[in-house]
């Protein structure tokens, strides 16, 4: 038996192509942030099993879906996440025929920035734990944003890959962007990281050129070009609302 976790937030652009691709599991567990949109009333049509989990970290909120779930497999997913047949089809391979070495696996993800595929930037090949037993005892840590796993057994990799369409528009580009900077920020400011004038001009610059020349983002066209050119500018104004804070306290 196989559960699979998706957390939510006003998804209602996603939710619905997510849990589609995911009717063949045995257990869909949606974790929801009160969402006003039709994220629940879409969720409904594929799911009982929906929590509402708000002020909590990402990590957390994936702990509890681990906990609430009833599989011995769990998957893990986000919103603008998609499985494949291709996909689904090895994922029920191998938990027909399990292997006593491994009990977590990863997946690659094939991401989509403004529909266009990214296969450079650092984008590509971008392998997250995703698939794993629950007796494992993997649990995610309370990271605000961009939360671990942690496990230290041993893990292999699955062959075909997760479809990830993020960032459809730049609205939403630009809206995740406040979102994530404000988390981000508030992370570093509790561990007691301090923003500065070096931090200000020189880290949006680094990551320009880490992304466009050393990660190949060039070889993206127009679309790499935009993508490094609006991740600097994240870094930017993370270490800008990191300085807003320092100076507060």
């Amino acid at each position: 038996m196989i559960s699979v976790i998706v957390i939510t937030y006003n998804e209602e652009e996603n939710i619905r192509e997510c849990l589609d691709s995911l009717k063949w599991c045995d257990e869909i567990i949606v974790v929801d942030s009160n969402s006003k949109d039709k994220t629940l009333e879409i969720a409904k049509e594929f799911t009982n099993n929906i929590i509402t989990a708000d002020s909590l970290s990402f990590g957390e909120k994936r702990n509890i879906g681990i906990e609430k779930s009833t599989g011995e497999w769990i998957l893990w997913l986000d919103a603008d996440e998609r499985v494949t047949d291709e996909l689904k089809n090895e994922i029920l391979e191998l938990i027909k025929h399990p292997p006593d070495t491994y009990k977590a696996f990863y997946i690659n993800r094939r991401s989509f920035f403004i529909n266009k595929f990214i296969k450079h930037c650092g984008w590509y090949p971008d392998y997250k734990l995703r698939l794993f037993k629950k007796r494992a005892g993997i649990k995610f840590d309370t990271a605000k944003v961009h939360e671990k796993l942690i496990y230290n057994g041993n893990t292999s990799r699955l062959k075909t890959e997760i479809i990830h369409l993020t960032d459809k528009t730049f609205e939403h580009y630009i809206n995740k962007l406040n979102a994530y900077t404000t988390l981000s920020a508030e992370e570093l400011y509790k561990t007691d990281k301090r923003s500065s004038f070096f931090a200000l001009i020189f880290r949006p610059v680094f990551a320009f050129f880490k992304m466009y020349f050393l990660k190949l983002g060039i070889l993206d066209g127009y679309m790499g070009l935009v993508l490094c050119s609006l991740s600097s500018i994240h870094v930017m104004v993370k270490y800008s609302k990191l300085f807003y804070l320092n100076k507060k306290s």
